[in-house]
């Protein structure tokens, strides 16, 4: 894929000037020309047809250059496999070829003020029904908000949560771009309000009730592996700077690679980032394989790659000493998103309580296997 590489390159020479002025909307169309926007999506509608592997390779490349990039490619990929898992014929026929296009930018709207990883406090509600509902509230942090021509707006009804397509141009949404936050600031997040938005009824993807449980999973779930993915990425950019900072820079006519705790550092780094690297590899089998533990290895793949982003970059600062402190750095710029990567799409402690809850079940299942061999 030559225009990835292309992509690739122009985003590591543009990447520091996105994190203080944010992506520019012509970005969206070389993404696309690359063929990464829902390339995991079907060819029919325009996507490549590409595996969990594929995928989270690229994400993984993405992720080494650019996060607010690989958020591009993430956000759009959870609306278009959302669009794809739970529209009817006619959904995925209007909506997907525009995303993996690059026609439309799309973003999840889920967080508000009082629900966060845990979003049974949605308040956002969508009132009406027949051919037309309205939907009022107001969502924080949503990524490439600022851009998005559609959203996908998770919110409750009389008959239970809903999620639907509200497109942005139109009366009742604003748009509250928001800037100098800690990381990611290239993807152009905003705060967005709804104030009686039309949501005609094709654009509500199945049926009420299903918005939170099934709707936004699918969405979430897909997010969480393109993110492990890409946090396996900057960290490994991480390492490679540090490691090349450190074989180069002679201080007092000693190499900084000699010291024996930078060595240590460079050596707990190149772990986390191998460990992060094969739990990622382990959930792309399972979602190939379709094993009912793909979501569980999901999580723990987010969970591991995005503390190896955050450790990872701590010590290429540390090493880079000044040069990880200045304007432009890559490793710098990465400390900051890390942070933000252990907490989107689910906080760590949230994770860890799930992938707890499933060691007591597996040791449950398992101890209910050996008392029935026991008994025969």
């Amino acid at each position: 894929m030559s225009e990835l590489a292309t992509l690739l390159r122009r985003a590591g020479a543009a990447a520091a000037g996105w994190d203080s002025k944010g992506m520019p909307r012509e970005v969206v169309a070389a993404a696309a020309q690359a063929g990464v926007l829902g390339m995991d999506r079907p060819t029919r509608y325009g996507g490549r047809g590409a595996d969990a592997l594929a995928t989270g390779r690229v994400a993984a490349e993405l992720g080494a250059v650019c996060t607010s990039l690989r958020s591009l490619f993430t956000v759009q990929g959870m609306v278009a496999a959302t669009v794809d898992r739970w529209g009817t014929a006619e959904q995925r026929m209007r909506w997907l070829p525009a995303l993996t296009g690059g026609e439309l930018v799309a973003s999840l709207a889920a967080t508000e003020a009082g629900a966060g990883s845990d979003l049974s406090g949605i308040t956002t509600r969508f009132t009406g029904s027949g051919p037309e509902r309205r939907v009022s509230g107001r969502k924080i942090w949503v990524t490439f908000g600022a851009l998005a021509d559609v959203v996908l707006v998770a919110g409750l009804s009389e008959d239970g949560p809903v999620a639907a397509l509200v497109e942005t141009d139109q009366p009742g949404v604003e748009v509250e771009p928001v800037t100098d936050q800690l990381g990611m600031r290239g993807a152009r997040i905003a705060h967005l309000t709804f104030d009686a938005a039309r949501v005609p009824a094709e654009d509500i993807l199945a049926r009420p009730g299903f918005g939170l449980s099934h709707v936004l999973g699918t969405a979430l779930d897909h997010g969480r592996y393109t993110i492990a993915w890409g946090c396996s990425g900057m960290a490994r950019a991480c390492l490679t700077d540090a490691a090349a900072h450190a074989h180069d820079r002679i201080q007092s006519g000693v190499r900084l690679s000699d010291h024996h705790s930078v060595r240590a550092m460079l050596g707990r780094g190149w772990v986390d980032v191998e460990a992060a690297d094969a739990l990622c590899a382990r959930a792309a089998r399972d979602r190939i394989d379709r094993e009912p533990t793909a979501q569980l290895t999901t999580i723990a793949a987010k969970y591991a790659a995005a503390a190896a982003a955050a450790a990872t970059s701590e010590r290429a600062v540390q090493i880079l000493g000044a040069a990880g402190c200045a304007p432009g750095s890559r490793a710098g710029r990465f400390y900051r998103d890390a942070k933000i990567m252990q907490i989107i799409e689910g906080a760590r402690e949230v994770a860890e309580q799930d992938l707890g809850e499933f060691v007591l079940r597996s040791v449950g299942e398992t101890r209910a296997v050996s008392a029935v061999a026991v008994g025969r």
